[in-house]
């Protein structure tokens, strides 16, 4: 599968999973919501809390992987992405990524100090589908 044919499975996804690396140096997997912004497949942006502990390990480690699959009757397709989590807390990233609806969780609009975007920017993958993997690298 080429880059674009990536691109176009990853956003048909409504689900995708985050990896950081805990204190003690072990993988966390966390399933989030499609990023709400990307770059091709070089960099993605996810909106969450500051307080997040996915966010105070990517402070701490900025290691991380994101994951996109679909499961069909029989066929199962998985694409992994591996590079750094960025914690951005600057107002014009947090404005361009805002939604109407995030005032359900961040009471306090795009200003509210618990709201940060989160930018992870890939180095390289991995696509799988009927029993074969093939790495690639993010240019």
């Amino acid at each position: 599968m080429n880059l674009k044919q990536l691109e176009s499975f990853i956003n048909k996804r409504k689900i995708s999973f985050i990896g950081s690396i805990d204190e003690n140096g072990f993988p966390n997997i966390k399933a989030m919501l499609k990023p709400r912004q990307h770059n091709g497949l070089k960099e993605f942006y996810f909106s969450t809390n500051t307080s997040a502990l996915r966010t105070r390990q990517y402070l701490r480690n900025p290691h991380a992987s994101i994951y996109f699959y679909r499961k069909g009757l029989i066929k199962y397709e998985g694409v992994m992405l591996v590079g750094k989590m960025e914690v951005l807390t600057d107002q014009e990233t947090k404005d361009k990524l805002w939604r109407k609806g995030d005032t359900l969780f961040y009471k306090g609009g795009k200003t509210d100090p618990d709201y940060c975007v989160l930018k992870f920017t890939a180095k390289t993958g991995r696509y799988y589908c009927d029993l074969k993997s093939e790495s690639f690298d993010i240019n």
